[in-house]
């Protein structure tokens, strides 16, 4: 159960980074500030953590490759977060979160394609692709069906006033957000591919957050953002930026390489629904947001639909033990039954 604890403490810190960082945006940090400061606070925490999990005895080596491959999740990461924020602003973070959600049917059709998963017409593939798509619906009808108010809350939320965004252009928006969908399934695919070579995720993310800030720093320098972007004062900036390196980047990005490289690309983003459960229950407790009959029926069906993928992920790795352990056995039964020389 501990990649199932970890994904959901991972989707708990990525619900909070997104209402925080809408706020810093909000603030008058720029996108391209509030990624810089995160993912170098991010680095500055990894690189001591990697020297000490990941020891010069039993580091594996590094190649051009896998530095290429560090380089190339680093690029897809960047431009998926660029494009997520900039669709977030443009549109509305409902928009956002119902196409956010194409994330797992996205890894789940490039995973097939890079021969991560199985495709066949067997029990589990049926069941892994059902689930996928019964999520997705699920996360669509707690997005786009609002329905009558089952429990209302009095709390009023200087922070949710400030996730209230006018739409200035949604068609470009909900554009951008897609791609943010594709460009995180490539990315996790990519991880994986390198976590596979190289099977030290702390150097991974390490690797991962110094291209990050390296691109955000020169994407600010591009656009000629202004400099009063990096200013950390209020001292609020500063608190919305530690938890963002802290949790968001550095604790978020790790434990989803360490789940990544144990049970792969698809289990990792059929939490992704799972996160508008915990973004409501959130709301309702913190901002002042009432609970809907929307969102109890789509959290049901997001729940049934994670329940049928993680079955036939489980039902097939059992499948894939047996067909391992019956040579095994053979072999073992063979050097019982065979003479002494």
């Amino acid at each position: 159960m501990k990649e199932y604890v970890g994904m959901v403490a991972a989707q708990i810190a990525q619900v909070l980074l997104i209402i925080v960082s809408k706020y810093a945006i909000a603030d008058g940090m720029s996108n391209y500030s509030f990624i810089f400061y995160s993912n170098a606070l991010a680095s500055l925490i990894l690189l001591p953590l990697s020297l000490i999990f990941h020891r010069s005895d039993n580091r594996p080596p590094l190649t051009i490759i896998i530095i290429c491959g560090f380089f190339i999740i680093g690029v897809l990461g960047f431009f998926a977060q660029v494009f997520g924020y900039s669709g977030i602003t443009l549109s509305s973070a409902t928009l956002a979160t119902t196409l956010l959600n194409l994330t797992p049917g996205f890894t789940f059709l490039l995973a097939i394609l890079f021969r991560m998963e199985a495709f066949d017409l067997s029990l589990t593939t049926q069941a892994k692709f059902i689930g996928t798509v019964v999520s997705i619906a699920g996360a669509i009808i707690i997005t786009l069906y609002k329905g009558p108010s089952i429990l209302s809350s009095s709390l009023k939320s200087e922070i949710s006033q400030h996730l209230l965004v006018k739409p200035s252009d949604w068609v470009l928006g909900g554009i951008f957000i897609a791609i943010t969908s594709i460009l995180s399934s490539m990315c996790f695919i990519g991880q994986a591919t390198v976590l596979k070579k190289y099977p030290a995720e702390v150097i991974v993310m390490f690797s991962y957050c110094i291209v990050y800030t390296i691109l955000s720093a020169l994407a600010s320098f591009i656009v000629g953002d202004d400099l009063s972007s990096y200013s950390l004062r209020p001292k609020k900036r500063l608190l919305f930026v530690l938890y963002s390196g802290i949790f968001g980047s550095a604790f978020q990005f790790t434990v989803q390489a360490w789940c990544l490289k144990r049970r792969g690309p698809v289990f990792i983003t059929m939490f992704h629904p799972i996160g508008i459960v915990i973004s409501t229950f959130i709301g309702f407790t913190f901002l002042g947001d009432g609970i809907y009959l929307g969102s109890l029926l789509g959290s049901v069906v997001v729940v049934i639909g994670f329940y049928s993928v993680m079955w036939g992920k489980a039902k097939e790795k059992i499948v894939v033990f047996h067909n391992e352990e019956a040579p095994l056995l053979q072999n073992v039964e063979e050097n019982i039954t065979s003479p002494s020389p």
